[in-house]
């Protein structure tokens, strides 16, 4: 009975804590889950899967080749021997050959050496799978920046949502005391309604963050392909120290991928000016046999080797290879191209985060100098030496600036992530 009890007691343990999981994520675990359940996903398997067959069909060129050939035909004329039997002391049966000539064969040919095209056609698959994956790993690299966005989109609102809360507690706060006073007789009611404004500006401002906390969750669940609900709390990416400069974006591997699928094709022109080898038999049935004279239905057999060499391929080789490397040249410009861009666009969020850095340096002070002036404004409201809308003006500025420190915290950390982002870490 106990063991039941205590087996009872962990499946409810490890149910509590998989429910507890589920109400936390993280940015890691959120871009994960966008990329393995986007749909462009499915197509590595299809690319894969395309290589496969490309290669298998190319494999089958040295297998043996067999057809199946018939024919039936008419001539107009046939070989015939011209003999003059008038000067013989005998004469000649001189056979000659029908019009209608019939043909049945079955030709097999096997392929000894082709110059390098099977194994060409081959490199060329290869290199061609691994370009298509390297065009899906940049696209699905985009998505993670939508899934940053969107994340931090609600860390964002969270913080307002925080701070509206203890904005609220602080009018709260104040209206109490002002309710006292007007117990006493000592304030008036304008400034309990200047308070209960402030009170529901505050209310519609949260019903406005919580409108679009639930529209950047609903996009998320999306993108992660996992319902979420209203509550589900985000981690807060940790501030890691950034190497600078180091770019390892998957464009660079889908440039290197380009080059080498460009490098294969000169294997194919290679391949293509080569001589070819093969081995060939036929055997048939027909008449004539492969004795033209012999007006007979008849069974033969031919077999031998076979050598083939195309020159015509010369002529445009060079300019073929030329082009190759114009393609190539190409690229590397491209290549630079988005490493310059890439740069700048590093040094751009590299002085972002540290203005943000320097901007954080400062609002602690500048918060705790506006609670300080908020905290003299409401001692002399009770001295009844400074007006209400002053202190609610004290009250929104302090306000103020604990949103502007949230706002910076956040947009401090989404910048490390952007940077790391560009750098394809």
């Amino acid at each position: 009975m106990r063991q039941r009890t205590t087996s009872i007691f962990i499946m409810f343990a490890l149910a509590a804590s998989a429910l507890q999981a589920q109400d936390r994520l993280s940015l890691d675990e959120c871009r994960r889950r966008a990329v393995d359940n986007y749909p462009l996903i499915r197509q590595y398997k299809l690319v894969e899967q395309s290589a496969q067959y490309t290669l298998e069909n190319v494999s089958k060129n040295y297998l043996p080749q067999i057809g199946i050939n018939a024919q039936a035909t008419y001539q107009s004329d046939v070989t015939r021997l011209n003999i003059d039997q008038s000067s013989l002391p005998f004469k000649l049966n001189v056979p000659s050959v029908n019009k209608d000539q019939y043909k049945a064969t079955v030709d097999v040919s096997q392929l000894v050496w082709d110059g390098g095209a099977t194994s060409s056609q081959k490199k060329m698959a290869i290199a061609n799978s691994e370009v298509n994956k390297q065009r899906i790993d940049v696209n699905l690299y985009a998505v993670k920046d939508k899934v940053n966005q969107i994340y931090f989109g609600i860390l964002a609102v969270d913080e307002q949502l925080g701070i509206i809360g203890l904005t609220e507690k602080n009018l709260q706060s104040n209206r109490d005391v002002v309710i006292s006073m007007l117990k006493n007789g000592v304030a008036m009611q304008s400034d309990a309604d200047l308070l209960d404004v402030e009170l529901l500006s505050l209310d519609q401002n949260r019903i406005t963050q919580k409108a679009l906390r639930k529209a950047y969750l609903q996009m998320l669940s999306l993108f992660i392909h996992q319902p979420l609900a209203d509550n589900v709390e985000l981690e807060k990416p940790l501030e890691t120290n950034l190497s600078f400069g180091n770019i390892s974006r998957p464009e660079l591997q889908l440039y290197a991928s380009q080059m080498e699928a460009l490098k294969t094709q000169n294997y194919a022109i290679d391949a293509k000016n080569r001589p070819k080898l093969a081995l060939f038999a036929q055997g048939g049935y027909g008449r004539p046999g492969l004795n033209m004279m012999e007006d007979q239905f008849k069974l033969f057999g031919i077999a031998g080797v076979k050598l083939s060499w195309n020159f015509g391929g010369l002529y445009t080789k060079k300019n073929e290879q030329k082009l190759i490397d114009a393609n190539i040249s190409n690229l590397q410009i491209e290549r630079e191209t988005f490493l310059f861009n890439t740069g700048l666009e590093l040094t751009k969020e590299q002085s972002e985060i540290q203005k943000m850095k320097d901007l954080l340096s400062k609002d602690d002070d500048i918060i705790r100098l506006r609670a300080r002036v908020k905290s003299s404004g409401e001692s002399r409201y009770k001295n009844g030496t400074y007006q209400m809308n002053e202190l609610i003006r004290d009250i929104n500025n302090e306000s103020l600036a604990r949103q502007t420190k949230a706002l910076h915290e956040i947009q401090y950390l989404m910048n490390i992530q952007n940077y790391k982002q560009i750098q394809g870490k």
